[in-house]
């Protein structure tokens, strides 16, 4: 059945990503909130499809640590469905993504029309500057910035070290900086046909706290992502995997 399930929903989806990437080439000489409304809408069915193809829906926790303004949101990064996610969140969020994301036909310029903010990893500090510069922008106009401090998806269980663009920002801008658990990489596991029923769960803990060094900062962000991930893993698999 969960096979079954799977074609059927990356089926859907791939149908879906077809039709609107030829409805956002209509936005494109629009106003970015357009296309901010058409990336809303196009996470939306992702959701519904996986809710009711699959069986998969998620949760919030954490709600008070929820940032309603300008804020720079640090998450953890196990599946496609991060990606996403916080455009359901936030009506108008701005990603931080690898620049080559922007060299894909279509896509590429969609993403780039939606104000994300590209960085170059092997630019060094040119590119860390300029990674904050658009960042201030983005939080200037209220939205969140959300980063990924792995810059890559990893399996739960595993761990990549921290990059440091994360600490730049939290040192180069006055923004509050939000931890973000999840365990999404239990139902959508990176590079897996598969999806599983149950609930993904997110949570967003407390911010950190203002005036800490580089190396403090980046010990205590991953000790707080990685130990609330550990526990909402642990969680799900123990109610939705109890075989495994």
């Amino acid at each position: 059945m969960i096979v079954a399930r799977s074609i059927i929903f990356n089926l859907a989806l791939l149908c879906w990503f077809i039709l609107m990437i030829a409805v956002m080439w209509i936005f494109l000489p629009l106003p970015r909130r357009f296309m901010q409304c058409v990336v809303y809408a196009w996470t939306t069915i992702p959701r519904t499809a996986l809710k009711w193809i699959v069986g998969l829906d998620f949760q919030v926790l954490g709600q008070e640590n929820k940032p309603s303004g300008a804020a720079l949101i640090a998450s953890k990064h196990q599946s496609a469905w991060d990606t996403f996610v916080f455009h359901l969140l936030y009506r108008d969020a701005v990603y931080i993504v690898k620049k080559e994301l922007l060299s894909i036909p279509f896509w590429g310029w969609y993403v780039r029309k939606c104000g994300s903010i590209p960085v170059d990893r092997s630019g060094g500090g040119q590119a860390l500057k300029e990674m904050v510069r658009k960042s201030r922008a983005a939080l200037a106009e209220g939205r969140q910035v959300i980063i990924f401090p792995e810059g890559t998806r990893t399996a739960p269980g595993q761990l990549q070290p921290y990059n440091p663009g994360v600490a730049a920002l939290y040192a180069m801008t006055e923004a509050p900086l939000v931890p973000v658990a999840l365990n999404s990489g239990l139902f959508w596991g990176r590079h897996s046909f598969l999806k599983y029923p149950g609930v993904i769960t997110i949570e967003f803990l407390p911010p950190m706290p203002p005036g800490l060094g580089r190396r403090a900062f980046l010990a205590e962000l991953e000790k707080r992502i990685e130990t609330a991930t550990d526990r909402l893993v642990a969680r799900a698999k123990s109610q939705y995997f109890p075989k495994d």
